[in-house]
Order: C-alpha cells, then sequence, then structure tokens
C-alpha cells in the first residue's frame, strides 16, 4: 500500500521581539510566505498572560484576519485550552473562522498544561482534564445542532463538518487513547521534559508509545491523523544559525529547566539537545530529523522556529529552506508552484 503524501505545516507562537501588534504582522506574513512555499497547513498558539511563552490569547480573530490575506492554506489551532473557554463559544467563533475562510479551518485543542493560568478562569489545574471532557462533549454536539439547554438554542449554522476536523494535544499515552477513541487527530509536542528515571529518553522514545495507544483506540475505518511538532531552524550558513540559536535558547533554558527539562551543563549543545531543536544548515537539520522515528509515522509534519525565535528576515529564510530541501527529504511533496525564494541568503 502506498503511503499517503504527507502534509506540511508551518506553527507560530507569535513570540517574535517587538511589540504585540507588530507581532500579530509579523506571524502573519510568516504564515503568507509558509503558503507561497507550498506549505499545506499554519497552526498558531494560545496563550493567556504570558508574553515569554506566546502571544496570542485569541487565535480565531487573528486566524481570519490571515483568511482574508491567504488563499489555500489551512489555518489551525494549536491550540485552545479548552477548560478556560465557554465551549459554545469557541463552537460558534470557528464556524465563522471557518466560514470566512472557505472552509479551511483545523481546531486543534488541549487541557492546558500552566497551572498558574487556571485560577484567572475561575478553575484549578486538578480540574482541567474533567472540564476537557465536558466542554469536548458540549462542542461537539453544538457543531451537530444539537440542542443546547433549551430544544431551541441550536447553533446557527451548524458545522457538523468541523467534528471532523479536531486534534488533541497529548504529552501522555492517555491522551493518546482520549484522542483514538473521539476519531480526533493527535498532536505531537516538539520536546517535553524526560521521566526522572530516565533521564536520556529520546523524543520518539516517549511519543512512540503515545501513537501505539492512539492507533489502537481508533475506531475501525477511521483514517489516523498524526501530527509531529518540532522545532528547527535551517540557515544558509551554520556558524550564523548556532549564534542565533545561543541568544534565542537563552531566553528560555531557565524557564525549560524550572517545568523539569535536564539542561546539563547549560552549553549551547545540551541546552539543543535538552530542548529537541534541530539547528543548522539544511543537510545538518535532515540529518538529525532522519534519526527521530516519530516523523515517519506522521501523516503531518509541523515545523516551527521556537525555541531559537530568530529575527524575522531569518524565519522566512528558514520557511524557504524547510519547503526546498528539508520536508522533500523527510516525504513530503510540494504540490503547489513553488516560489521563487524572495530572500536572498540571509548572513
Amino acid at each position: 500500500m502506498t503511503q499517503p503524501t504527507k502534509r506540511l505545516g508551518f506553527f507560530s507562537r507569535l513570540l517574535d521581539q517587538t511589540t504585540a501588534a507588530e507581532r500579530y504582522r509579523l506571524a502573519a506574513e510568516q504564515i503568507v510566505h509558509a503558503e507561497r512555499h507550498g506549505f499545506d497547513s499554519a497552526w498558531v498558539a494560545q496563550h493567556h498572560f504570558h508574553e515569554q511563552e506566546g502571544g496570542l490569547p485569541s487565535p480565531f480573530p487573528f486566524l481570519a484576519y490571515v483568511a482574508a490575506r491567504t488563499s489555500r492554506i489551512r489555518l489551525g489551532t494549536g491550540v485552545i485550552t479548552l477548560p478556560m473557554e465557554d465551549a459554545v463559544r469557541v463552537a460558534e467563533d470557528a464556524i465563522v473562522t471557518d466560514l470566512l475562510s472557505d472552509g479551511r479551518l483545523e481546531v486543534g485543542l488541549g487541557a492546558g498544561s500552566t497551572p498558574a493560568s487556571f485560577e484567572a478562569f475561575g478553575l484549578s489545574a486538578e480540574q482541567r482534564h474533567e472540564a476537557y471532557q465536558a466542554r469536548h462533549k458540549i462542542l461537539l454536539d453544538a457543531w451537530a445542532g444539537e440542542p443546547l439547554g433549551h430544544d431551541e438554542n441550536r447553533l446557527y449554522p451548524a458545522a457538523p463538518h468541523l467534528i471532523e476536523r479536531v486534534w488533541l494535544a497529548s504529552f501522555s499515552v492517555y491522551g493518546g487513547v482520549q484522542a483514538g477513541r473521539a476519531g480526533d487527530g493527535l498532536m505531537l509536542s516538539r520536546t517535553q521534559p524526560r521521566p526522572a528515571e530516565q533521564p536520556q529518553l529520546r523524543l520518539d522514545e516517549i511519543q512512540n508509545p503515545i501513537i501505539d495507544a492512539y492507533l489502537e483506540a481508533l475506531p475501525a475505518g477511521r483514517a489516523p491523523r498524526i501530527m509531529a511538532s518540532r522545532s528547527l531552524f535551517v540557515a544558509d550558513d551554520r556558524a550564523e544559525a548556532l549564534r542565533l540559536a545561543e541568544i534565542g535558547l537563552a531566553r528560555v533554558a531557565h524557564r525549560f529547566a524550572k517545568q523539569g527539562h535536564r539542561i546539563g551543563s547549560g552549553s549551547l549543545q545540551d541546552v539543543i539537545k535538552a530542548l529537541d531543536v534541530h539547528v543548522g544548515t539544511p543537510d545538518d537539520v535532515i540529518e538529525t530529523l532522519r534519526a527521530d522515528s516519530v516523523l515517519a509515522r506522521a501523516t503531518d509534519l509541523v515545523f516551527q522556529v521556537h525555541s531559537v525565535d530568530p529575527p524575522h528576515p531569518h524565519t522566512l529564510r528558514s520557511i524557504e529552506l524547510t519547503a526546498a530541501h528539508v520536508a522533500p527529504a523527510l516525504g513530503w511533496v510540494n504540490r503547489h508552484t513553488p516560489a521563487k525564494p524572495l530572500l536572498a541568503s540571509v548572513g
């Protein structure tokens, strides 16, 4: 059986080192650039409160804005933290965004992982999984046109097709089972802390059991959707790539260490290894990505420049090099007319 062509995605956490308004403008430009170079999807993260973790609390208005500037690329949330949201409001906003984008919306959901954020929404972090399940059901019922509290309370318009476009972000086998049982897509993180008893475990060794559980739980006949998100920064020059990586990774290494990542000596190479970052020339990045066995099982390869977060021109160049060299080496085929690079080599 021929394996389906992989889809290529660009993921943004909107962390350019500038004002919020400029972050939105630059992220939109990066997505437009990704579409121009053949990417199949673009995803944006939702984060409340924390400027250094993510710059976008409201993904749907942003994606509607991007939809007006693009024509083909699929647009996804990566992710909506559902326990912090009103499920009916999410259902309505998703429908409007999908209509404005001519049916290009993908809906990534998650239970959340930043404990301090939940209190502002009247919820404890310990309640998030229970709240996720309850709101997930309301969301799907709303899209399906089921009554919401009263028989006359049905969403207009209903959007049952969105049920087929839900993705669940998970760090665990439990989450893989939940995504599989629901028939949702599975979103795997670009990095995650190693178990204390197995500090040298590779990322694919952690995530392959999640995929196994997902596939086992998936209903018969349901096609799997497995997204492998990975951090990569590609440049024309290895020394320049490492120089920018050292600047960007220094901003996040301390925070990641507090979250349970073992950073080692704190050298650049230790940080790169601990945070599962792929950085360098196209050949450098292809070599390290090929060692990641999860990518062969993924249906969707979604790449982000976080945690390096280089300056905007370098992000654009990384998008170009990823589409031209890195993704094709991993099984992606550009089914669209390749664009000519807008940028000369960025040095």
